[in-house]
């Protein structure tokens, strides 16, 4: 998919549009280093409430995954910001997903990890886990009820690829006790860390909710156990 590239100040972030079916959608690269071993994506939540891959949560995801040294890409989904299109209500959303998934195959051929927030997460998780190219799932403020919108993550019983759910205890949209369920059910390998404190926009805990993907990372994903 050929690429706008915009000028920006610091040339380890490159500003871009990616060539979606419903039009361009606005991106940003954070460059890895040469011998990365995953490159990386991290999707924004609700698009009508505000979310964008400016996110605080989603900065944040991006600042942990390219202390490793690898690529992370971010986006607007449809309709947000300068990317082009209508908000679809989720459906088209993980096509957008997907739309990232093949740019970050094509311009790296590595392995792939996929991270989400909230909307992002569940959107997300349906166009990675049956991605081959995808190989280990962070899963941030899963959101299980949220103004009116129920979601379903029956599909996580089949997946059995590396999974981190990191959420708060006193999320809003997640309440711990459902989380709980939707975690157990989820197929393993999987990991679910409960932030204590912590909202569903990880207020005051975003060093926390780091930490736990750097963890995670190194533990499950370059230094697993023999």
């Amino acid at each position: 998919m050929e690429m706008t590239i915009h000028s920006t100040p610091n040339a380890q972030i490159r500003s871009f549009f990616l060539e979606g079916r419903a039009g361009r959608l606005e991106a940003l690269l954070n460059a890895g280093v040469p011998d990365a071993r995953f490159a990386a994506v991290v999707c924004h939540p609700h698009p009508l409430f505000g979310g964008t891959m400016h996110n605080k949560v989603v900065y944040h995801a991006m600042k942990a995954l390219n202390g490793f040294g690898f690529p992370v890409l971010r986006f607007n989904f449809r309709g947000a910001e300068l990317s082009e299109g209508e908000h679809d209500y989720g459906e088209g959303e993980q096509e957008d997903v997907r739309t990232a998934l093949d740019w970050l195959k094509s311009e790296f051929s590595l392995p792939i990890i996929f991270a989400g927030f909230s909307f992002g997460a569940a959107v997300g998780l349906r166009a990675a886990c049956p991605d081959d190219t995808v190989k280990a799932l962070i899963s941030l403020g899963t959101p299980v009820a949220a103004e009116g919108r129920v979601y379903n993550y029956d599909f996580l019983e089949s997946c059995a690829k590396p999974k981190l759910f990191v959420s708060g205890d006193r999320d809003q949209f997640g309440p711990a006790e459902r989380l709980y369920e939707v975690t157990q059910a989820a197929a393993q390998p999987k990991r679910f860390v409960l932030i204590h404190g912590a909202d569903h926009f990880f207020a005051g805990h975003l060093e926390a909710m780091r930490s736990a993907i750097e963890f995670w990372v190194r533990d499950t994903l370059l230094n697993p156990a023999a």
